[in-house]
């Protein structure tokens, strides 16, 4: 059976997150040129689209750092790590990153679609 949430987050597929121009980034007062918009309902709606964008990038980016984790601390791998170790290498708590390496552990189980 499928994760409801995944299947969720696969089918609502945000605005996808395009790379600003260094010239562009280094400046404090551009983001993905909001900025230019005058237009408020247009500016609500790029805005929102980033929103839904971030949100979607920051669920699957935390979904690989739990799979590495549960790799990292696969008791198979001669050269495993301990939940402290993976802790202070991504600078999470100990307690976090054994939570992060069971749901990691739950993500690499789950069968596929």
């Amino acid at each position: 059976m499928a994760h409801p949430e995944r299947n969720e987050r696969q089918r609502l597929r945000p605005a996808p997150l395009l790379f600003e121009p260094s010239e562009a980034a280094s400046d404090p007062e551009h983001f993905f040129d909001l900025e230019s918009m005058d237009d408020p309902k247009e500016l609500l709606a790029r805005a929102t689209e980033l929103t839904l964008a971030f949100r979607a990038a920051t669920d699957r980016a935390v979904e690989f750092q739990a799979v590495a984790a549960a790799q990292l601390a696969d008791p198979r791998r001669f050269d495993r790590l301990t939940a402290a170790d993976i802790a202070e290498r991504a600078e999470w708590t100990e307690d976090y990153a054994k939570k992060m390496i069971e749901f990691g552990r739950s993500l690499l189980n789950a069968p596929q679609p």
